[in-house]
């Protein structure tokens, strides 16, 4: 199996690729989208993005993936425990910090310790923690937020180790493909719709097609249709495959009464 995933060698993306396919080739690209792309054009068999954080929430450009940019389907789901670690050159003191790079998923998990412990310092957003590392090793006065294993990689110095807001963190990642997965019989459906935003009762009315069949939500949320201001795509995660016969028939009623639905995939919950 190809395998893509946010690079380069050393992010969070390539240890969550690690630990869904252990004996896959990896292919390291720059971006979620080009994830996709990969996947999309063959260049992968499948690849891993980023979905949803414990401390931060969900990752908004997969969600903006999924729902606008391709027709991939959820295959799986791996979540991966994010240590971040301060790193910078050998030799380099926290004091002398006046630039910290890294995704901003990652910076955004530290904001009270960088507030706490380099208040002064300039925030500056990579591509990936391991980018933001990479840049830091290059510059005097600069650190970068990655995992360990980019320390040791690049040669770069941890300054302070678990720096994350929150202990247990984890990220849970997607493992997106041509085709969902198989029942299991412990399995998860994620999907997206719409409803008409002019009348009242709409998203209870698709919500009731659920609850009445004990269709249990794991995850609900919603982000920006694109279509206008105050118009909004609703996502679930919910428990059962979308071939178990209560799940198949709530999803065919929430079709009729939604004005656009789209099902991510069904796949085994991690």
């Amino acid at each position: 199996m190809r395998l893509a995933h946010l690079g380069p060698p050393g992010t969070f993306g390539e240890s969550a690729a690690s630990a869904w396919a252990p004996d896959a080739e990896y292919v390291a690209v720059a971006s979620h989208a080009a994830v996709v792309e990969s996947v999309t054009s063959g260049e992968a068999d499948a690849g891993v993005l980023a979905i949803e954080n414990s401390i931060e929430g969900s990752v908004s450009e997969t969600l903006d993936l999924l729902i606008h940019d391709t027709d991939l389907r959820i295959a799986g789901e791996v979540v991966v425990p994010v240590e971040h670690c301060l790193i910078a050159r050998p030799g380099t003191s926290r004091d002398e910090l006046t630039v910290v790079y890294s995704h901003p998923q990652a910076l955004a998990q530290c904001r009270k310790y960088l507030a706490r412990v380099v208040p002064a310092a300039r925030l500056e957003a990579t591509l990936s923690t391991v980018a933001g590392v990479e840049r830091a090793l290059g510059e005097t006065g600069a650190a970068g937020i990655g995992a360990e294993r980019a320390a040791s990689r690049l040669g770069g110095e941890i300054l302070e180790r678990s720096i994350q807001d929150r202990a247990g963190n984890v990220t849970r990642f997607v493992v997106m493909a041509e085709r969902d997965a198989p029942r299991s019989g412990r399995d998860k459906t994620s999907l997206a719709f719409k409803t008409a935003h002019d009348r009242p009762g709409t998203l209870v009315e698709v919500l009731s097609e659920l609850a009445s069949r004990g269709v249990n939500l794991t995850k609900i949320e919603s982000r920006p249709s694109r279509d206008a201001l105050g118009i909004y795509v609703f996502l679930l995660d919910l428990e059962g495959h979308r071939e178990d016969p209560l799940v198949a028939e709530a999803i065919l009623r929430v079709r009729e009464k939604a004005s656009w639905l789209k099902v991510f995939g069904s796949y085994p919950r991690a």
